[in-house]
């Protein structure tokens, strides 16, 4: 193992290394959620190409569900095994070449294949952040951390309507997906010298070094843990059912955000476009303060579990509102969403924070994958039956109804989540794995 020193080549980063770390899950993200809203921000064009039904295009969304799912149970398991640095760097490897192929297809068929290895590939994002972060944060700084990279997935829903629809008007709609992929491969390039372990990062100082390991939480052998074992505690369920109840919203206003705008309000995309911006620079600025806030109550004198507890309960508090937004003026929905999006982003990034609060850092990543593969087998589900929802209402003259219905949903699913999560995992402590 090398020893860490402070020497000139790492002057710039002096003392905040970890920050370096903390921007390259950052971007990381950022790709992932580009990727991830090309398809959706393309319906409008891809519906007058290939014909399909909102029901076709909600199976499209539901097989990515599912193989994110799988991606998701299988990267967690490979990043506790082989590290966060090769994982991470398989997995984006993967989803960049998954999101090139999708510019080669031109059917339905086509597009769910193409779907299903974006989803596999995309899996290992989370995991790898989650890990990262624990092994470069102590636990005061953990829920800023995941709230900076975890904004990725808004700032990746600021510049995906920003940029994509020029791209599909200016050189077709196929450059989107290989300007995606061309930048995944672009943070290997920086992911590969850059990431290590802290122990093994020469720029990293012995003063940095201490302050990660402040809180260390960890003595002793890491035995392996398995899937099962880990379903033995209600911590992992904790998880599992909170990211399965709130994950498919995010989901909801990821894929059928600008459908609502067009189909509702006759917003298309070159009209949509800035309400969607705003909405996610809203969701990035609050879901950021979010996680800070937790953590500046933490570094108040509360303990974990009063911070984080306070935190996400106020945040499933802020979702409600979105319950009026059919009834309400473009930019009022604007507001009233990017609220309830920001809400679910900072819940996000306390619930992730959760995991490294109760679970030794050996078993991060495979709860993580555990808990994800839920979130993507509910969210598998919720968007087809959004399209068939939506299909059954338009029929009928009133797709807004349709729309109601989700709302309502969305609304006080945190509520609900938040109880339960309270009653499986009272607190937020360090507990120790049995082995076997």
């Amino acid at each position: 193992m090398e020893t860490p020193a402070s020497n000139s080549s790492g002057r710039l980063f002096d003392g905040n290394y970890r920050w370096v770390i903390c921007a390259l899950l950052f971007f990381a993200t950022t790709v992932n959620y580009i990727d991830r809203q090309i398809l959706s921000l393309l319906k409008p064009i891809l519906d007058e190409e290939l014909g399909w039904t909102n029901e076709q295009f909600g199976l499209i969304n539901s097989a990515f569900q599912g193989a994110y799912g799988i991606g998701l149970l299988v990267f967690g398991w490979f990043i506790d095994r082989f590290g966060t640095k090769i994982g991470y760097a398989v997995s984006i490897a993967a989803w960049s070449v998954a999101a090139i192929a999708h510019a080669f297809v031109g059917s339905v068929g086509g597009f769910l294949g193409a779907r299903i290895a974006l989803g596999l590939g995309e899996g290992g994002n989370f995991p790898s952040a989650i890990k990262a972060v624990a092994l470069w944060f102590p636990k005061k700084e953990r829920a800023f951390a995941t709230s900076i990279f975890n904004a990725g997935t808004n700032v990746g829903a600021i510049i995906a309507p920003a940029i994509v629809p020029w791209l599909a008007f200016t050189w077709g709609w196929q450059s989107a997906f290989i300007a995606a992929g061309i930048a995944g491969f672009l943070w290997l390039l920086l992911w590969i010298p850059f990431y290590d372990i802290p122990e093994k990062i020469k720029r990293l100082n012995k003063n940095e070094l201490a302050f990660i390991h402040s809180d260390a939480d960890e003595q002793g052998v890491q035995n392996k843990v398995s899937w099962g074992s880990l379903l033995r505690y209600r911590q992992t369920w904790a998880f599992l059912v909170a990211k399965g109840l709130t994950d498919p919203i995010w989901w909801f206003f990821l894929i059928w955000l600008p459908d609502y705008f067009k189909q509702t309000r006759g917003l298309d995309i070159k009209s949509s476009w800035i309400h969607l911006v705003t909405i996610y620079a809203i969701v990035t600025v609050l879901s950021i303060m979010g996680g800070w806030v937790t953590g500046y109550m933490a570094k108040r004198g509360w303990t974990v579990t009063r911070a984080r507890k306070t935190g996400m309960f106020f945040f499933a508090l802020c979702v409600i509102p979105i319950y009026f937004v059919t009834t309400v003026g473009d930019w009022t929905a604007v507001l009233l969403i990017g609220l309830a999006g920001a809400a679910h982003q900072a819940w996000s990034a306390n619930l992730f924070t959760t995991v490294s609060d109760m679970f030794p850092k050996h078993a991060i990543a495979s709860v993580t994958g555990i808990g994800g593969m839920a979130g993507a087998g509910v969210g598998m589900l919720f968007p087809f039956l959004t399209g068939k929802l939506l299909d059954a209402f338009k029929a009928s003259g009133d797709i807004t109804g349709g729309y109601a219905i989700l709302f309502a949903i969305c609304a006080f699913a945190y509520v609900f989540t938040f109880v339960i999560h309270h009653l499986l995992a009272p607190k937020f402590e360090l507990f120790e794995l049995k082995k076997g």
